[in-house]
C-alpha cells in the first residue's frame, strides 16, 4: 500500500524535525545559562533570538492543532501561513 508507506515517511520525517527542534533548544537554553555569567557574542544572540522566535512559533501551532477539527485546520493554516511552523518543520529549513 503506498499510504501506509507515505504515512511512514511523513512519521518519520517529523521524528527527525522534532529531534532537531529539540537539539535547537537545548542549544538555546546553553546560551541563554551561559549569558548571565558572561557577554554572548553577536552571532550567539542572534542564534538566540532565532531560536525563540522558533519556540514562539511552535506555541500557535500546538494551541490550533489542540483545538477541535485542529488537525484538519493545521494544514490548511501551513498552506495559507508558511511561516507559521517552527524552521526546523520547513521543507526548506537550513540550520539557524
Amino acid at each position: 500500500m503506498k499510504t501506509v508507506e507515505e504515512i511512514r515517511t511523513l512519521l518519520h520525517k517529523n521524528k527527525l524535525r522534532l529531534h532537531q527542534e529539540l537539539l535547537q533548544s537545548k542549544e538555546a537554553m546553553f546560551l541563554i545559562r551561559k549569558s548571565t555569567h558572561a557577554k554572548l557574542t553577536p552571532e550567539e544572540r542572534k542564534k538566540i533570538y532565532i531560536l525563540i522566535l522558533d519556540i514562539c512559533k511552535s506555541i500557535p501551532a500546538l494551541a490550533v492543532f489542540l483545538l477541535p477539527g485542529g488537525a484538519i485546520l493545521l494544514p490548511l493554516l501551513i498552506k495559507l501561513i508558511p511561516d507559521i511552523l517552527p524552521s526546523a518543520f520547513r521543507e526548506d529549513s537550513t540550520e539557524p
